[in-house]
């Protein structure tokens, strides 16, 4: 430990208040104790100073040693990232053992990487240039200069290896190293912000067709305890066109994390050909580790982001769950005695909420190069409760929700994402991206399918008062349209080597396949056909199409298929 400069006086859970610390700053990180526990200034009154403990405080007591930083809880952003298992202090757990030992003692990584130069000695340049690169299994890293970094090149390293902490470049007089630190509380700066209107393709139907999220855009997914979150995030997160995932696995039970790296691991990466894990980031703070640890992890994950966003990639953050994390905020805040808000959560929950999502954004980084970053964060109400504080504040910061439902879960419709309980504040710009890609029906189908999902459950509910059949006939079809596209193409298996991920041609192909059969069966109906006879058709083989058929040329056959039986009914 440096020189001490304090003391602790109080200790209550993971809140440490501490004296002789005039240094000191909002934060800023300490050492407490003689384990070295890290801690961050949370508060600061007269001469006492608030910490919020990141580790397990059992152990300490009033009296015991304080030492100062002098800094803020920095990310260590290098090549070494990729690939990694961290905790919420972004610690590599690689070489941890079954239980987290606490105390500050750094963990030594001596790999090694092969540094390119791209510049010569000599060069002015300015925060952002790219000096070197390192090749990684998933993407090219870019070694930038810092953003507080400008001048002319005085030294730059030859090619060869490089350890994580060697310097590589010395520019303007500071040195830059491979590995450089950022605080993760302070959001790194961008040349422009731009608008959100390329999507982030998820490979998953019901999302990329009726609420897509734009790269650089925000998305939440509320639900209840067994509706999916996990496992449609898995998905995203696999599936997804972004160059970097950063998952965050925010108080989740250890289980769900293992099940997280156990896939990851053995999944082939459809982008690269090589491992899902090279081109992504987890940290694990689970629900049996330090609490406070899980408020300061989501920060870790945007801070990653935008190092790999600098670079001009696009990076998708999944955090999951940002309940949890606000159960943390609430924790603290009952053992400062702040004031509550809304079922004891802090007041300052929103902003803090709002402050973390805003940190995403599609942007011109300071070296020229367009990057983005993407934050889908998973919500838990208590007993699916959608009105309960950390989802309707939530609803009010994101671009996209995905609600999930209970009633779609239990009867095994995966994903159970409610097409009446969600929305895409982007879908009307990323309308005008489909219509340039030379699609310009997208915004036109994304209406029809809408629109039939909604007056299908409005005759559902009818049906089950009445029955079905004292329903017109066209309604009877809208009920039966309502089924194909549940069934047909909002549904998807996650087992499926066909059906786990679909691409926005075949996801077209399977849409205008539905709605042809759709008009048709209406067409019929209005020639006088029943209702009924409609309704006794063989629709397997356009329902099978999702897993079945290939590409867009085999879902045209399906909807052949059934086209012509269709077309083979004859008035009565």
């Amino acid at each position: 430990m440096g020189a001490v400069t304090g003391r602790v006086v109080r200790v209550n859970g993971p809140l440490v208040e501490a004296v002789g610390l005039p240094a000191s700053a909002m934060s800023w990180l300490v050492e407490l104790g003689p384990a070295r526990l890290s801690g961050e200034v949370v508060g600061i009154t007269e001469d006492v100073v608030t910490v919020q403990a990141y580790e397990y405080t059992g152990g300490l007591r009033p009296g015991d040693p304080v030492a100062g930083v002098g800094a803020p809880l920095c990310a260590p952003l290098g090549p070494g990232l990729l690939g990694g298992v961290y905790d919420g202090l972004l610690r590599p757990l690689a070489a941890a053992g079954a239980w987290l030992t606490p105390g500050a003692a750094d963990v030594t990584d001596d790999r090694r990487f092969a540094f390119t130069p791209t510049i010569a000695r000599g060069a002015i340049v300015g925060p952002g240039a790219v000096l070197g690169t390192v090749p990684l299994p998933a993407l090219l890293h870019r070694v930038l200069v810092p953003p507080d970094v400008a001048g002319r090149v005085d030294r730059v390293a030859a090619a060869g290896e490089c350890g994580g902490d060697d310097v590589v470049a010395v520019v303007g007089g500071p040195e830059v190293r491979l590995t450089t630190p950022w605080p993760v509380r302070r959001a790194r700066p961008v040349a422009d912000r731009l608008d959100a209107t390329v999507p982030l393709l998820t490979g998953q139907r019901v999302l990329d067709l009726l609420f897509p999220v734009a790269r650089g855009s925000t998305a939440a997914v509320p639900g209840g305890f067994g509706t999916g979150k996990t496992v449609l995030l898995q998905q995203i997160a696999k599936w997804c066109d972004a160059d970097v995932i950063v998952y965050v696995g925010c108080g989740e039970r250890g289980n769900e994390m293992a099940d997280v790296l156990e896939d990851f691991a053995r999944l082939a990466d459809p982008r690269t050909g090589g491992r899902l894990v090279d081109r992504t980031v987890i940290i694990a703070n689970t629900s049996n580790m330090p609490m406070m640890a899980r408020e300061v992890s989501v920060y870790s994950a945007v801070t990653v982001a935008e190092h790999f966003r600098d670079m001009g990639y696009d990076a998708v953050v999944i955090a999951d769950s940002t309940s949890r994390w606000a159960e943390a905020l609430r924790e603290f805040a009952s053992r400062t005695g702040a004031l509550p808000a809304e079922e004891g959560y802090p007041a300052g929950m929103s902003s803090a909420l709002a402050g973390f999502y805003e940190r995403a954004g599609r942007v011109t980084t300071l070296g020229g190069s367009e990057g983005s970053v993407t934050v889908i964060g998973a919500v838990s109400p208590p007993g699916g409760d959608v009105t309960e504080p950390v989802t309707t504040h939530t609803q009010r910061f994101v671009r996209t929700l995905w609600t999930l439902d209970r009633d779609l879960a239990y009867a095994r419709h995966y994903p159970a994402v409610s097409w009446a309980g969600s929305f895409s504040r982007d879908a009307d710009a990323l309308g005008a991206w489909h219509a340039r890609g030379g699609d310009p029906g997208w915004s036109r189908q994304r209406a029809r399918l809408a629109s039939l999902l909604a007056e299908a459950d409005r005759l559902s509910a009818l049906a089950e008062l009445m029955g079905a059949g004292a329903l017109p006939g066209h309604e009877r079809v809208v009920l039966l349209a309502g089924r194909l596209l549940r069934e047909g193409l909002l549904q998807q298996s996650a087992l499926s080597e066909t059906d786990a991920t679909c691409a926005p041609e075949r996801g077209a192909a399977l849409v205008a396949a539905l709605l042809d059969v759709v008009d048709a069966c209406l067409a019929v109906v209005e020639r006088r056909v029943p209702a009924a006879t409609v309704e006794e058709l063989d629709f397997t083989p356009l329902l099978r199409a999702r897993e079945d058929a290939p590409d867009e040329a085999a879902v045209a056959e399906r909807r052949d298929q059934v086209l012509q039986q269709v077309h083979a009914l004859e008035p009565t």
